[in-house]
């Protein structure tokens, strides 16, 4: 059984993902999620109405132990099982200025983004390896690449996940793996939503919000046969509001 693991897969680009993925990939859909059960379960819904397979695995990304603790178990269950793809999506903000900014707030969006991708892929690396195969996407930001005011500690660890992802796409690219990393702007979902939208978009060539699913509509591309010959790249989704 071929599996995609999406991390943070309950609500917003991650259930655009899976939906997506569902729609146009044959894999069996772990959908990770960290508190939200009732968001998780409707996601798996939506992914079997769409006539795949999938299940919820809970875990917090960030807890080096909790994720190791889940993801043996859920193998040592599904003995078949191979992850192919992983979609590092889970990711948290605590926005508020440096110079008050609280070593909690630090902490924890770097443990989120930066250390939930080493947890997480560190876990399949090996048997991706030893199989020749697989795909990993993980999803950065603009803030990421350009730096966000009030987001010092979300730019620096989606910054690190940029360059992360062009060093390991390095590594592993002679045993067929691919590395990416997809860096969306302003996407209308939950993480979006108490945000001033008429305002923002007057700082978007393209005059609006992104949606999810063109976020996933990309994530999709790069785990299919068609990007094999992509790796170590950061695409921008962002309106064009920086590229």
């Amino acid at each position: 059984m071929k599996c995609a693991l999406i991390t943070g897969g309950s609500r917003g680009i991650g259930r655009a993902v899976c939906r997506k993925l569902a729609t146009e990939t044959a894999y069996h859909l772990l959908i990770n999620y960290q508190s939200n059960q009732a968001a998780a379960e409707e996601t798996l819904r939506d992914v079997e109405a769409l006539g795949r397979t999938g299940e919820i695995i809970r875990f917090n990304v960030a807890d080096r132990e909790e994720t190791l603790s889940a993801l043996t178990g859920w193998q040592e269950a599904s003995p078949g099982a191979r992850v192919e793809v992983i979609v590092n999506n889970a990711g948290i903000t605590r926005d508020g200025l440096f110079m008050w900014m609280s070593p909690q707030d630090w902490t924890d969006v770097i443990q989120t983004s930066l250390n939930g991708f080493y947890n997480v892929t560190g876990f399949f690396i090996q048997q991706m390896l030893r199989n020749k195969y697989g795909r990993i996407v993980n999803i950065a930001s603009v803030s990421g690449m350009k730096g966000t005011a009030g987001q010092v500690n979300y730019s620096a660890a989606k910054g690190a996940l940029v360059a992360a992802t062009k060093a390991l796409a390095q590594e592993v690219a002679k045993r067929n793996i691919t590395v990416n990393a997809v860096a969306p702007g302003f996407i209308r979902s939950d993480m979006t939503g108490n945000l001033n939208e008429e305002e923002l978009k007057k700082l978007i060539p393209l005059g609006r919000f992104g949606e999810a699913e063109e976020v996933a509509d990309l994530v999709n591309f790069l785990v299919s046969e068609k990007a094999s010959y992509i790796t170590g790249e950061v695409i921008n989704i962002n309106g064009g509001i920086y590229s």
